[in-house]
């Protein structure tokens, strides 16, 4: 059987067609999925995504009428997948449910003190040769105060580095993580954290629920010498207010490896086109703001997991057997 998979990058495309060497034929495609590409996955009856592939209504009845009957998608995040719709034209999508949680933790943690120690302005100081220190003052983090938002696996390897810091540790989640509750972290209400905290670190899923956690009100109750990163999902934080407070010279910097309207632009070379985002426009020339092609996950550790579990859900899509990376049919 050959096997569609869209989104692959090119490190990544090796890795792929190792993992299913033996088993499956598959045919990696540097395109997206979405209206218009959907077509080319007419008569396999297995596909793979990626996380920003167009998987709503449109984009599923394509599929189905194509004759394709999983989609096992190359991520946790699922908030591209329209699963009531797929669960209505009988298809099986599986995900991710797990893969290593330090490379995005480290990660956000590499934004965090790029900002704070302003290294991206300096490494373009000194290709020019000028070794000035104007401008580049950072401080310290030991002694200072992180908020985690969202203390699950990736948090909680957020909080561990913070603690390493010598960091004050404040959480905010649905559930208490007994482990983060040993490092010394102490839960409190959204917008006591927001308050108290001078760096604040996003780790929570994109649900109806979590959408712009971060709004105008929460932006505005931050210090204005505070640091944000955000490695999760772009629509947590409304890119607009942040660009709003931005202008009032707010933050000591912000990092942010997703972006709200990212699909249709990461993963993708733009560098000659007139990219028509003015909000993201604006948000790249603000000189205390970092801004990366959600890549936090982009490890060969994670990667490599990432496939094998997709590998083993086809598999197991094959044999009739149900795992908890199973998100439809939901029973």
């Amino acid at each position: 059987m050959e096997i569609l998979a869209f989104g692959v990058q090119a490190d990544e495309k090796p890795l792929v067609e190792r993992a299913f060497e033996g088993r499956h034929e598959v045919r990696g495609l540097d395109v997206f999925l979405n209206a218009d590409t959907a077509p080319i996955a007419a008569g396999h009856e297995i596909i793979s995504t990626s996380v920003n592939c167009d998987l709503g209504a449109e984009v599923l009845s394509d599929l189905a009428a194509g004759g394709t009957r999983m989609v096992a998608q190359r991520s946790t995040g699922f908030n591209n997948i329209d699963l009531e719709v797929a669960e209505r034209l009988g298809l099986t999508i599986a995900r991710v449910s797990y893969y290593s949680p330090y490379s995005v933790a480290e990660f956000a943690w590499t934004l965090a003190m790029a900002v704070n120690r302003r290294v991206v302005r300096a490494s373009i100081r000194t290709r020019d040769f000028d070794f000035r220190l104007d401008g580049l003052m950072g401080r310290d983090m030991h002694g200072r105060t992180a908020g985690v938002l969202g203390t699950g696996k990736i948090g909680e390897a957020f909080a561990r580095i913070a603690h390493g810091f010598g960091m004050r540790l404040l959480g905010w989640d649905v559930t208490e993580n007994p482990a983060c509750l040993d490092l010394g972290m102490t839960y409190v209400p959204k917008e006591q954290l927001l308050a108290e905290s001078d760096l604040v670190s996003l780790h929570v899923p994109l649900l109806p629920a979590t959408e712009h956690l971060i709004d105008a009100d929460a932006l505005k109750s931050m210090r204005d010498d505070a640091i944000l990163v955000n490695s999760s999902r772009g629509g947590l934080i409304d890119t607009a207010a942040l660009v709003a407070e931005l202008r009032e010279g707010r933050f000591t910097g912000v990092g942010l490896d997703v972006y709200e309207a990212e699909a249709g632009l990461f993963f993708l070379d733009k560098s000659l086109e007139a990219v028509d985002d003015d909000t993201l426009a604006r948000l790249v020339t603000f000189p205390n703001v970092l801004v990366t092609s959600h890549q936090a996950y982009y490890t060969v550790d994670a990667v490599g997991q990432i496939i094998a579990t997709t590998v083993d859900n086809v598999l197991d899509y094959t044999a009739g057997r149900r795992s908890e990376n199973v998100l439809v049919p939901r029973s």
